[in-house]
């Protein structure tokens, strides 16, 4: 259960360098990321002032970044504006302690404030971690690309989940960039 010295926040360029110390060992010693070099602080903070501006969260304790989640442009098309991608990363000995449920909670709310309708989550397979953390906050399936991605030697499916912010409105209002 997160305690009360786990604060989750918005987070900045400043934060690019705790980031990418939780980050950098899950690129380089799994394929829940599908990049294959960590991304340094510099290439991490360009991505969080990236168009269109989405939120990027991080839950800190006693000052360190032990996760963090945000959301991305979902795809490039104008038709595709009203949704975003998520994605959420923790330190390993932050897991299974509510931090990922409240990082979400928080993203969710603040993408959904946006205008955004809808969120998708990509899930290297398997991941049982992830499916449940997704599919107890709402998220459904939609689908398995199989053998999309090759990477330690094999090939990886990924699963896709959808989250319905909101209801579709027929003629939904622009969404909106966040501020940081």
């Amino acid at each position: 259960m997160v305690t009360e010295d786990v604060i989750v926040r918005t987070a900045g360029p400043a934060d690019a360098t705790g980031i990418a110390a939780v980050y950098a060992p899950v690129v380089e010693q799994t394929v829940i990321s599908f990049e294959e070099t960590a991304p340094d602080a510099d290439e991490l903070a360009r991505r969080m002032l990236a168009r269109p501006r989405l939120p990027w969260l991080v839950g800190e304790l006693r000052g360190r970044v032990v996760g963090f989640a945000y959301a991305s442009q979902h795809r490039q098309r104008a038709a595709y504006r009203w949704s975003a991608d998520c994605s959420i990363y923790l330190d390993a000995g932050a897991r299974g302690k509510g931090l990922g449920r409240a990082l979400y909670e928080r993203l969710f709310a603040e993408v959904r404030e946006l205008g955004y309708v809808s969120l998708f989550a990509g899930v290297a397979l398997p991941n049982e971690a992830s499916v449940g953390l997704h599919e107890a906050l709402g998220f459904t399936p939609v689908g398995v690309y199989r053998q999309v991605g090759h990477k330690q030697g094999a090939w990886i499916d990924v699963g896709w989940w959808q989250l319905s912010l909101c209801e579709a409105p027929p003629q939904p209002a622009e969404p909106v960039e966040s501020v940081l």
